[in-house]
């Protein structure tokens, strides 16, 4: 039998390399852990995604909008209640570890092994930072050493205040909150720095399972939660017996209704973050907590939604002339005459089951509310509200397609000469017609799409009755620019964009682009004026305000409008129904769509000053037959005062 014999050189040199053995083993898989661990330098320029806030221009709130609903807060506006109460329920010795506490892993790793598995983790609030923001949430050794590593190093760079922070506002909370302050106002609508004690503990009893304690999913288990950290905020001296019994005894008080809450102006909101998602980014809309400002007024909008609503049902009510047609839809739009910016949006009666916006995005044929068009493009050429027209039965060879047109008037009457004002008045089809003849198709197209209509028009002779299919705004948009003194401003919805610092970082800068002279516009608004109170539109009348406008109608009544304007604001109303259907008997732009209009400008203009139109010093005001455009009498019976040029006036 041999015996091993060892030195104490030998023994010490054998120690020594198992030591380095054991070392570098260790070394590699430390390095191994640490050579794919993200750079937490990149938390010097972090900020969470916060919510997005749009409000009106009298600063009502209108929607929040967000990726993850998080309102970031500063940690001196978090109740000292609720850090009490988180670090109690999270992490006990958070301002005493280094980002890892041994005692809690000991704790849990004795509970764990009487359990037979994960039953508890020993996650510090560092801890939890580095795994939210950098790691996966699989609970595997791996993930928790690197979980251990980054937490360190947070330790390091940052102090305990900020990681606090930065906790208190990334962690989830149930219900679609994210953050202590987006919980404050999902669970008791309320800001986060009015929190009581029992909310604070309800609050801090949720980052332990977010889903089974939310209040608005299972309120017996959020209150047990709650009574518990209220216990352990006792036991620890967080707070006194006395304050501990008070608030065991205060009932659970959340908010009833567990729904988001709802969007108001929806159709206009839809259409604003379009706007914004060109002006910032989806990621600046959706994640950097923007202060919203849009040119909306809540007072109009109500006026705007409640005249649409009224006006839709008895129409709805009337039985359709078509089985299974689809119900009458209204839109509105209200433009802000000075700056363009858009007052009230309504694009239909119901934006949860009908959510297409009508008055922004649907093309629809606007009938004969297409003519202002036509004939400020003719006072453009140099007629007058006294140039005649012949309203008689015509047919043009090869107008359609190459076939023969013959178009009609709408009471299928015909009445003779008349002046360009009476023509447009009674919205008379043939004398319409004629003058596109006059004035050139291809005129008229170029025109229009100066006054803004951005959509395709096929210059051909058909364009004077309102053929081609345009939106209800582009169409508003035009008519505002005869009130606007002959310039065009493009529609606009969001006035201003600051950030969550309060910077401005987006400033709407309205652009007018002169479309006519100033004399020609007033001309238009005069004729316009006229359909008010001579013509089609005469039930405006009632308003007892300087108005202009002018109906439409397309054919079987499919589509009915009115659009007009008062010196202050421009006004549209739509009434058809989606599948185009007809809307019902005698259902014309007087008839479905005034209504809603006359409704609506009702309440806009109360309160509003009664001034006149521009009227320039080159224009003269002469009173002329409504019916012959000639120079009237004083006295005669049914005259009608007209803008001219100077030196243009009719002859007696």
């Amino acid at each position: 039998m041999f015996k091993l014999r060892f030195s104490k050189t030998g023994l010490t040199l054998a120690f020594g390399a198992l030591l380095a053995l054991i070392c570098g083993a260790l070394g590699g898989a430390l390095l191994a852990l640490t050579r794919d661990l993200p750079q937490i330098r990149s938390l010097e320029g972090f900020s969470p995604s916060a919510v997005t806030r749009i409000y009106s221009a009298d600063e009502v709130l209108l929607a929040e909008v967000f990726q993850e609903n998080r309102d970031p807060v500063a940690l001196s506006e978090i109740p000292a209640d609720l850090i009490a109460a988180l670090l109690t329920t999270e992490d006990r010795n958070f301002y005493r570890h280094s980002g890892v506490d041994p005692k809690g892993v000991m704790r849990a790793i004795a509970k764990n092994i009487r359990a037979g598995t994960f039953a508890e983790g020993a996650s510090t609030i560092t801890q939890q930072i580095a795994k939210t923001l950098f790691l996966t949430p699989k609970k595997t050794l791996v993930r928790k050493l690197k979980e251990a590593i980054l937490a360190f190093q947070l330790e390091r760079r940052y102090t305990k205040d900020e990681i606090l922070a930065l906790y208190l506002n990334q962690i989830y909370l149930g219900s679609g909150a994210y953050g202590v302050a987006a919980a404050a106002r999902r669970y008791f609508d309320k800001p986060v720095e009015d929190l009581d004690l029992a909310e604070c503990a309800l609050i801090a009893g949720l980052p332990r399972a977010p889903s089974r304690y939310s209040p608005l999913a299972n309120p017996e288990l959020a209150l047990a939660r709650r009574n518990l950290v209220l216990r352990q905020m006792r036991d620890t001296g967080a707070i006194s017996a006395e304050r501990y019994q008070l608030a065991l005894s205060t009932p659970l008080q959340t908010i009833t209704d567990s729904r988001p809450r709802a969007t108001a102006a929806p159709y206009f909101v839809e259409a604003v973050k379009a706007e914004l998602e060109a002006a910032v980014g989806p990621a600046g809309l959706y994640q950097e907590g923007l202060r919203v400002t849009t040119t909306l007024s809540s007072g109009l909008q109500t006026a705007a939604e409640s005249a649409v609503r009224k006006g839709l049902e008895p129409l709805n009510a009337a039985k359709s002339p078509a089985a299974g047609s689809a119900p009458v839809e209204g839109a509105l739009i209200c433009l802000d005459i000075r700056t363009g910016g858009i007052l009230a949006l309504v694009g239909g009666s119901d934006f949860t089951t009908r959510p297409y916006n009508r008055a922004s995005v649907a093309r629809r044929q606007p009938g004969s509310a297409f003519k202002p068009v036509l004939f400020a493009c003719a006072v453009q050429q140099g007629f007058t509200q006294a140039s005649l027209l012949l309203d008689a039965p015509v047919v043009f060879r090869g107008a359609d397609q190459g076939r023969d047109w013959k178009p009609e008037n709408f009471g299928r009457s015909f009445d003779g000469e008349m002046p360009l004002r009476k023509a447009l008045a009674l919205s008379k089809n043939i004398p319409a017609v004629r003058l596109m003849e006059k004035v050139g198709p291809h005129a008229v197209v170029r025109f229009a799409h100066r006054l803004g209509i951005e959509s395709p028009l096929q210059p051909n002779l058909a364009l004077a009755l309102g053929t081609a299919e345009l939106t209800l705004e582009e169409l508003t948009a035009a008519y505002a620019v005869f009130a606007r003194q002959g310039n065009h401003v493009r529609p606009f919805g969001v006035a201003e964009v600051q950030d969550r610092a309060g910077r401005v970082v987006w400033r709407a800068r309205p652009q007018k682009s002169a479309i006519m002279s100033r004399e020609d516009a007033a001309i238009t608004t005069d004729m316009l004026a006229a359909v008010v109170h001579e013509g089609t539109g005469r039930s405006a009348g009632v308003l007892e305000h300087p108005l202009a406008g002018k109906t439409g109608t397309t054919n079987e009544y499919r589509d009915a409008l009115f659009v007009g304007f008062s010196p202050e604001i421009a006004a549209g109303v739509w009434v058809g129904r989606d599948d185009q259907h007809p809307i019902g008997p005698e259902a014309t732009g007087a008839h479905a769509a005034l209504p809603i209009w006359i409704d609506f400008m009702r309440a806009a203009l109360a309160g509003r000053p009664t001034a006149g139109f521009d009227a320039p010093a080159d224009l003269t005001r002469v009173l002329i037959d409504p019916d012959s455009g000639r120079l009237a009498d004083p006295a005669a019976a049914g005259a009608v005062k007209a803008l001219f040029r100077k030196g243009s006036s009719p002859r007696p």
